[in-house]
């Protein structure tokens, strides 16, 4: 007879504490946490490129830019998930937990081989779920590919500009041409 595995779970409150010592950022999934590995050059470089840009647009206003440190909180099928996007933008003034927010407009993923099928599956699927979200936007690390999901009205459409495109998020009204999202990468 096969005894049933018993899997302990961590409380939100005890991640957000130990999240705030730990050497290194851990995902929090419905209770399971689970290490993040360190980011490639290349991929701090797309993802400085693109929050710089986003930054520049949006200053003055309400939207503010987060880069990789600042945890997105959620709620899928009433389980609590924790997920350090690549780049977050929050609109909301009322949204200012100190260590994450719950109202991003735009979520931002660079996609390396190791996290390429939890972005485009798990990641797309949990995000989604966010009334406050307009945008998410998946960028190849390794090669020039941009897919963004753009929500209109209640529903989502794909958008998918080509390496010689923009990348456009109306939300914003911020566009940047795919090839800066990769400027300073040759070589890497």
């Amino acid at each position: 007879m096969a005894l049933a595995q018993i899997r302990e779970t961590l409380s939100v409150a005890d991640y957000l504490d130990g999240e705030e010592i730990a050497a290194e950022r851990h995902e929090y999934l419905a209770g399971e946490v689970h290490a993040m590995s360190g980011a490639s050059a290349r991929h701090n470089i797309i993802c400085l490129n693109l929050a710089a840009a986003l930054h520049r647009h949006l200053a003055g206003g309400p939207c503010r830019v987060f880069m990789a440190d600042l945890k997105v909180r959620l709620s899928v099928n009433e389980e609590d998930f924790f997920y350090y996007p690549d780049i977050m933008v929050a609109c909301n003034p009322a949204d200012q937990a100190s260590h994450f927010r719950t109202q991003p407009s735009v979520l931002v993923e660079v996609m390396s081989p190791s996290t390429e099928r939890i972005d485009r599956r798990e990641k797309l699927f949990a995000y989604r779920t966010l009334d406050s979200l307009r945008e998410y936007v998946l960028i190849g690390q390794d090669n020039p590919e941009v897919v963004a999901y753009v929500r209109t009205e209640n529903q989502w459409s794909t958008q998918r500009p080509q390496p010689d495109g923009v990348l456009t998020l109306p939300s914003l009204e911020f566009s940047l041409p795919v090839a800066e999202l990769y400027r300073g990468t040759e070589g890497l």
